[in-house]
Protein backbone atom coordinates (compact mmCIF):
# COMPACT_ATOMS: atom_id res chain seq x y z
CA UNK A 1 0.00 0.00 0.00
CA UNK A 2 2.66 2.42 1.03
CA UNK A 3 4.46 2.05 -2.44
CA UNK A 4 1.69 2.33 -3.79
CA UNK A 5 1.05 5.77 -2.42
CA UNK A 6 4.75 6.56 -3.45
CA UNK A 7 3.22 5.77 -6.79
CA UNK A 8 0.76 7.40 -7.53
CA UNK A 9 2.22 10.77 -5.97
CA UNK A 10 4.97 10.40 -8.31
CA UNK A 11 2.37 10.08 -11.52
CA UNK A 12 0.66 12.86 -9.95
CA UNK A 13 4.11 14.39 -10.19
CA UNK A 14 4.98 13.78 -13.19
CA UNK A 15 1.73 15.32 -14.47
CA UNK A 16 2.53 18.41 -13.03
CA UNK A 17 5.53 18.51 -14.79
CA UNK A 18 4.27 17.82 -18.08
CA UNK A 19 1.39 20.41 -17.62
CA UNK A 20 4.22 23.25 -16.18
CA UNK A 21 6.10 22.10 -19.70
CA UNK A 22 3.09 22.60 -21.85
CA UNK A 23 1.96 26.20 -20.30
CA UNK A 24 6.01 27.14 -20.73
CA UNK A 25 5.61 26.30 -24.93
CA UNK A 26 2.85 28.49 -25.51
CA UNK A 27 3.43 32.01 -26.37
CA UNK A 28 2.69 34.70 -23.76
CA UNK A 29 -0.41 37.42 -25.66
CA UNK A 30 1.83 40.26 -26.64
CA UNK A 31 0.61 43.73 -24.89
CA UNK A 32 -0.44 45.02 -28.30
CA UNK A 33 -1.00 43.27 -31.58
CA UNK A 34 2.38 42.29 -33.92
CA UNK A 35 3.01 40.66 -37.42
CA UNK A 36 5.20 37.76 -37.89
CA UNK A 37 6.35 37.85 -41.88
CA UNK A 38 6.93 34.28 -43.46
CA UNK A 39 8.94 33.62 -46.45
CA UNK A 40 6.78 31.36 -48.89
CA UNK A 41 9.29 31.76 -51.93
CA UNK A 42 9.33 32.98 -55.17
CA UNK A 43 7.02 33.44 -58.56
CA UNK A 44 9.60 33.86 -61.33
CA UNK A 45 9.31 33.99 -65.50
CA UNK A 46 6.44 36.10 -65.44
CA UNK A 47 5.17 38.14 -68.49
CA UNK A 48 3.86 41.69 -67.60
CA UNK A 49 1.42 41.60 -70.08
CA UNK A 50 -0.40 39.77 -67.86
CA UNK A 51 -0.66 42.53 -65.63
CA UNK A 52 -0.96 44.93 -68.92
CA UNK A 53 2.74 46.19 -68.39
CA UNK A 54 5.34 45.97 -70.70
CA UNK A 55 8.88 45.31 -68.90
CA UNK A 56 10.26 48.50 -69.16
CA UNK A 57 7.73 49.62 -67.02
CA UNK A 58 8.46 47.41 -63.93
CA UNK A 59 11.42 47.76 -62.12
CA UNK A 60 10.86 44.40 -60.58
CA UNK A 61 8.81 41.82 -62.59
CA UNK A 62 9.55 38.55 -60.34
CA UNK A 63 7.26 38.04 -56.94
CA UNK A 64 7.77 37.15 -53.94
CA UNK A 65 5.51 34.64 -52.10
CA UNK A 66 4.40 35.94 -48.31
CA UNK A 67 2.33 35.35 -45.25
CA UNK A 68 1.38 36.55 -42.16
CA UNK A 69 0.90 35.76 -38.51
CA UNK A 70 -0.86 38.47 -36.64
CA UNK A 71 -0.73 37.64 -32.83
CA UNK A 72 -3.39 39.98 -31.26
CA UNK A 73 -3.54 40.29 -26.66
CA UNK A 74 -6.79 37.92 -27.70
CA UNK A 75 -6.19 35.21 -30.31
CA UNK A 76 -4.34 34.82 -33.63
CA UNK A 77 -5.09 35.37 -37.06
CA UNK A 78 -3.07 33.37 -40.24
CA UNK A 79 -3.53 35.20 -43.04
CA UNK A 80 -2.56 33.50 -46.46
CA UNK A 81 -0.99 29.69 -46.44
CA UNK A 82 1.70 30.28 -48.67
CA UNK A 83 2.33 28.84 -52.72
CA UNK A 84 4.40 25.44 -52.02
CA UNK A 85 2.80 23.17 -49.40
CA UNK A 86 5.25 21.95 -46.72
CA UNK A 87 4.78 18.28 -48.04
CA UNK A 88 6.78 18.98 -51.06
CA UNK A 89 9.53 19.53 -48.76
CA UNK A 90 9.56 15.73 -47.41
CA UNK A 91 12.32 13.67 -48.25
CA UNK A 92 13.66 16.75 -50.08
CA UNK A 93 17.11 18.87 -49.60
CA UNK A 94 17.29 21.98 -50.61
CA UNK A 95 14.93 24.36 -52.80
CA UNK A 96 11.62 22.97 -53.93
CA UNK A 97 10.03 24.04 -57.75
CA UNK A 98 7.12 23.66 -59.10
CA UNK A 99 6.55 25.34 -62.21
CA UNK A 100 7.71 29.49 -62.00
CA UNK A 101 7.10 28.86 -58.32
CA UNK A 102 10.02 28.11 -55.94
CA UNK A 103 10.35 28.12 -52.43
CA UNK A 104 13.75 27.52 -49.91
CA UNK A 105 12.03 26.81 -46.54
CA UNK A 106 8.59 24.65 -45.42
CA UNK A 107 5.98 27.34 -44.01
CA UNK A 108 5.22 25.57 -40.22
CA UNK A 109 8.89 25.90 -39.10
CA UNK A 110 8.75 29.14 -39.50
CA UNK A 111 5.39 29.78 -37.96
CA UNK A 112 7.18 26.96 -34.79
CA UNK A 113 9.84 29.65 -35.23
CA UNK A 114 7.94 32.29 -33.80
CA UNK A 115 6.41 30.25 -30.83
CA UNK A 116 3.15 29.02 -32.59
CA UNK A 117 1.62 25.46 -33.86
CA UNK A 118 -1.28 25.27 -36.56
CA UNK A 119 -3.29 24.47 -33.21
CA UNK A 120 -2.61 27.77 -31.87
CA UNK A 121 -4.14 29.63 -34.31
CA UNK A 122 -7.76 30.92 -33.69
CA UNK A 123 -8.59 32.91 -37.06
CA UNK A 124 -7.56 32.12 -40.67
CA UNK A 125 -8.35 34.09 -43.57
CA UNK A 126 -7.32 33.85 -47.11
CA UNK A 127 -6.74 37.26 -49.56
CA UNK A 128 -8.57 34.90 -51.93
CA UNK A 129 -8.69 31.13 -53.84
CA UNK A 130 -5.70 31.55 -55.92
CA UNK A 131 -3.17 28.76 -55.80
CA UNK A 132 -0.18 30.78 -54.84
CA UNK A 133 -1.91 31.85 -51.64
CA UNK A 134 -3.52 28.78 -50.49
CA UNK A 135 -0.78 25.61 -50.67
CA UNK A 136 -0.79 25.04 -46.52
CA UNK A 137 -4.21 26.30 -45.69
CA UNK A 138 -5.76 22.91 -44.74
CA UNK A 139 -2.83 22.99 -41.73
CA UNK A 140 -5.77 25.64 -40.09
CA UNK A 141 -8.85 23.88 -40.83
CA UNK A 142 -8.85 23.84 -36.66
CA UNK A 143 -9.43 27.58 -36.95
CA UNK A 144 -12.33 29.69 -37.60
CA UNK A 145 -12.43 30.35 -41.17
CA UNK A 146 -12.96 33.93 -42.32
CA UNK A 147 -14.30 33.97 -45.54
CA UNK A 148 -17.03 36.15 -48.00
CA UNK A 149 -19.37 34.24 -49.44
CA UNK A 150 -19.11 34.70 -52.81
CA UNK A 151 -15.24 33.24 -52.38
CA UNK A 152 -16.06 30.41 -50.46
CA UNK A 153 -19.35 29.61 -52.69
CA UNK A 154 -16.94 29.96 -55.84
CA UNK A 155 -14.02 27.51 -53.94
CA UNK A 156 -16.32 24.75 -52.84
CA UNK A 157 -18.43 24.87 -56.40
CA UNK A 158 -17.88 21.25 -57.80
CA UNK A 159 -15.85 21.81 -60.21
CA UNK A 160 -14.05 25.36 -59.56
CA UNK A 161 -11.78 26.96 -62.73
CA UNK A 162 -9.52 29.07 -62.55
CA UNK A 163 -6.00 29.46 -60.44
CA UNK A 164 -6.78 27.39 -58.17
CA UNK A 165 -6.36 24.13 -56.51
CA UNK A 166 -9.05 22.66 -54.56
CA UNK A 167 -6.78 19.94 -52.43
CA UNK A 168 -5.04 22.65 -50.96
CA UNK A 169 -7.90 23.84 -48.90
CA UNK A 170 -10.84 20.98 -49.10
CA UNK A 171 -10.48 20.63 -45.09
CA UNK A 172 -11.70 24.38 -44.78
CA UNK A 173 -15.18 23.10 -46.10
CA UNK A 174 -15.76 21.54 -42.35
CA UNK A 175 -13.97 24.10 -40.53
CA UNK A 176 -16.11 26.37 -37.97
CA UNK A 177 -16.44 29.28 -40.47
CA UNK A 178 -17.62 33.06 -40.40
CA UNK A 179 -19.37 34.13 -43.93
CA UNK A 180 -19.38 37.78 -44.63
CA UNK A 181 -21.85 39.05 -47.03
CA UNK A 182 -19.20 41.41 -48.73
CA UNK A 183 -18.36 42.71 -45.65
CA UNK A 184 -15.75 43.97 -43.24
CA UNK A 185 -14.94 42.05 -39.90
CA UNK A 186 -13.81 43.38 -36.84
CA UNK A 187 -11.92 40.21 -35.70
CA UNK A 188 -11.25 40.87 -31.91
CA UNK A 189 -13.90 43.79 -31.44
CA UNK A 190 -11.90 45.83 -30.32
CA UNK A 191 -10.58 47.99 -34.67
CA UNK A 192 -7.45 46.86 -34.06
CA UNK A 193 -7.19 44.00 -37.02
CA UNK A 194 -10.25 44.24 -39.69
CA UNK A 195 -10.78 42.07 -42.34
CA UNK A 196 -11.71 44.02 -45.64
CA UNK A 197 -14.25 43.05 -48.10
CA UNK A 198 -12.57 43.88 -51.32
CA UNK A 199 -13.74 42.07 -54.30
CA UNK A 200 -12.62 42.53 -57.88
CA UNK A 201 -9.55 40.58 -57.89
CA UNK A 202 -11.51 36.99 -57.11
CA UNK A 203 -15.13 37.19 -56.32
CA UNK A 204 -14.54 37.62 -52.32
CA UNK A 205 -11.11 38.98 -52.22
CA UNK A 206 -10.43 40.23 -48.89
CA UNK A 207 -7.14 42.50 -47.28
CA UNK A 208 -6.29 43.07 -43.42
CA UNK A 209 -5.94 46.41 -41.88
CA UNK A 210 -3.70 45.80 -38.49
CA UNK A 211 -3.29 48.69 -36.07
CA UNK A 212 0.04 48.43 -34.50
CA UNK A 213 1.17 50.56 -31.60
CA UNK A 214 4.86 51.16 -33.06
CA UNK A 215 4.64 50.79 -36.75
CA UNK A 216 0.99 52.35 -37.55
CA UNK A 217 -1.70 50.51 -39.00
CA UNK A 218 -0.89 48.49 -41.95
CA UNK A 219 -2.64 47.10 -44.73
CA UNK A 220 -2.05 43.54 -45.43
CA UNK A 221 -2.56 43.85 -49.27
CA UNK A 222 -3.08 40.60 -50.57
CA UNK A 223 -3.46 40.84 -54.72
CA UNK A 224 -5.60 43.94 -54.30
CA UNK A 225 -2.03 45.03 -55.96
CA UNK A 226 0.58 42.73 -57.74
CA UNK A 227 3.16 45.80 -58.05
CA UNK A 228 3.71 49.01 -57.10
CA UNK A 229 2.94 50.57 -60.65
CA UNK A 230 -0.58 49.27 -60.25
CA UNK A 231 -1.02 52.29 -57.65
CA UNK A 232 0.63 55.15 -59.78
CA UNK A 233 -0.96 53.89 -63.29
CA UNK A 234 -4.36 52.44 -62.38
CA UNK A 235 -3.73 49.04 -64.55
CA UNK A 236 -5.32 46.42 -63.75
CA UNK A 237 -4.45 42.43 -64.66
CA UNK A 238 -5.95 40.95 -67.30
CA UNK A 239 -7.36 38.19 -65.25
CA UNK A 240 -9.17 39.66 -63.05
CA UNK A 241 -12.89 38.17 -62.17
CA UNK A 242 -14.59 41.65 -62.33
CA UNK A 243 -12.04 44.72 -63.60
CA UNK A 244 -15.03 47.37 -62.06
CA UNK A 245 -15.17 45.26 -58.66
CA UNK A 246 -11.27 45.62 -58.28
CA UNK A 247 -11.41 49.92 -59.07
CA UNK A 248 -14.20 49.85 -56.33
CA UNK A 249 -11.84 48.22 -54.14
CA UNK A 250 -8.95 49.86 -54.66
CA UNK A 251 -10.94 53.24 -54.20
CA UNK A 252 -11.68 51.97 -51.16
CA UNK A 253 -8.73 50.96 -49.69
CA UNK A 254 -6.79 54.20 -51.25
CA UNK A 255 -9.69 55.89 -49.29
CA UNK A 256 -8.58 53.98 -46.13
CA UNK A 257 -4.63 54.89 -46.27
CA UNK A 258 -5.46 58.28 -46.88
CA UNK A 259 -8.13 58.60 -43.99
CA UNK A 260 -5.73 56.75 -41.49
CA UNK A 261 -2.57 57.00 -42.55
CA UNK A 262 -1.66 53.71 -43.11
CA UNK A 263 0.93 51.57 -45.07
CA UNK A 264 0.25 48.97 -47.60
CA UNK A 265 1.54 46.12 -47.83
CA UNK A 266 1.62 45.06 -51.42
CA UNK A 267 2.12 41.32 -50.69
CA UNK A 268 4.08 40.09 -54.02
CA UNK A 269 6.13 43.26 -53.77
CA UNK A 270 10.25 42.06 -53.40
CA UNK A 271 11.15 45.41 -51.92
CA UNK A 272 8.12 45.73 -49.41
CA UNK A 273 9.39 42.34 -47.91
CA UNK A 274 12.88 42.73 -47.87
CA UNK A 275 12.88 45.47 -45.54
CA UNK A 276 10.92 43.27 -42.95
CA UNK A 277 11.76 41.34 -40.61
CA UNK A 278 11.00 37.47 -41.35
CA UNK A 279 10.01 35.41 -38.17
CA UNK A 280 11.32 34.80 -35.57
CA UNK A 281 11.30 38.80 -35.67
CA UNK A 282 8.25 40.82 -35.87
CA UNK A 283 6.85 44.38 -36.73
CA UNK A 284 5.18 45.84 -33.89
Amino acid sequence: MRFDKRLSAFAAFCISLASIAVAQSEPAPPATPRIYIFDNGAIRGLDPALFNFARAELKEVDFVNISYLIVHPQGTLMFDAGAVSDSAFAGHEGPVTEGIMSATQPLLPQLAAAGYAPADVDYFALSHYHGDHTANANEFAGATWIVQKAERDFMLADAPQGIINPQSYNRLRDAKTIVLENADHDVFGDGSVLVMATPGHTPGHQVVAVKLANAGTVVLGGDLYHYPEERTTGRIPTFEFDVEQSRASRAKVEAYLKETGATLWIEHDIATHAALPKSPGYVD
